[in-house]
């Protein structure tokens, strides 16, 4: 991980997936929202919970702890979607994504030398997507590298989701329609 040399660090947002602390480079989160209406698309992922709508925008959204091969979760009142930009596909192409996770913590600073490279674990194990650990008082935060979370094996979620052709319609423009009963 290359890590400021100036000693002035970076800026992370932290969170909890199942018990366990992570945290992402504080740019790559646009917002954070509470857990709103899923719609789920067929046939898509585990890990892929639906779609929500963004101010007029369809916006996927991945639970966090499932694409990373955790164990599912019951939400709960801190249950919140953070929603990122990523780069899709290697191109230039940002795209937002939301991530359900378990509940947000803080913004917090690390300084270079609060920041370790990501573990040896042999192999066969990918730790790509891990860009480092950060030491913030007794425990250790897995610092992630969302671009390299989302992408599974070569596949990016992306791809996953180009099947999406879910459209919201413009309320402004919406003509009222008659109710069922008034037809009859």
């Amino acid at each position: 991980m290359e890590t400021n040399q100036d000693n002035t660090g970076s800026q992370f947002l932290s969170f909890i997936l199942r018990d366990e602390h992570f945290a992402v480079e504080i740019f790559k989160v646009r917002e954070v929202l509470d857990v709103t209406t899923l719609t789920r698309i067929p046939r898509m992922p585990d890990y892929l919970c639906g779609v929500i709508n963004l101010r007029g925008n369809v916006v996927p959204v991945v639970d966090l702890g499932l694409k990373l091969g955790m164990d599912s979760f019951d939400r709960t009142v801190n249950t919140c979607i953070m929603i990122v930009e990523i780069n899709a596909d290697n191109d230039a192409r940002a795209v937002n994504m939301g991530l359900l996770t378990d509940g947000v913590q803080e913004v917090i600073d690390l300084t270079s030398e609060e920041i370790v490279p990501a573990p040896e674990m042999g192999s066969g194990m990918n730790t790509k997507f891990i860009k480092g650990m950060g030491r913030k008082k007794d425990k250790f935060l897995i610092l992630l590298d969302i671009n390299q979370v989302l992408t599974d094996e070569g596949q990016s979620v992306d791809s996953d989701i180009e099947q999406i052709d879910v459209q919201i319609p413009d309320q402004s423009v919406m003509e009222p329609t008659e109710s069922v009963e008034a037809q009859m």
